[in-house]
């Protein structure tokens, strides 16, 4: 019987206080930060234009967060982790998981995945 390993980066919704070692966060807005962690910051709100409209986000500001988490942990400049932490509102928690859901990138390197 053949044995299915998912190596996607599990992306699980909690505060920021539940993060360790191990973990990158992925935050909307500025909140505080554990130190030491790999941190990737979006918003959701883009003031004057329409969220992700072509001038501004072409792959909207999730992905493009998500992108240099992974870009980082892929080249070594950030610590290198196996899980990430999403701290956000409704809109943001939202704005999530419809980029891991239809973006073709994410979708290959992150999976969305429950608390243990």
């Amino acid at each position: 019987m053949p044995i299915f390993i998912d190596a996607r980066i599990p992306v699980v919704f909690a505060p920021a206080g539940t993060a360790g070692r191990g973990d990158a966060l992925l935050i909307e807005g500025d909140a505080a930060t554990p130190a030491g962690l790999p941190v990737a910051r979006f918003s959701v709100a883009l003031p004057g234009h329409a969220l992700g409209c072509a001038c501004c986000a072409p792959r909207g500001p999730v992905a493009e967060a998500l992108h240099r988490l992974f870009l980082a942990r892929a080249r070594g400049t950030a610590a290198f982790f196996a899980r990430v932490v999403v701290t956000a509102g409704p809109d943001g928690e939202a704005a999530v998981r419809q980029a891991l859901a239809g973006d073709a990138f994410l979708a290959g390197r992150y999976r969305p995945a429950a608390l243990p």
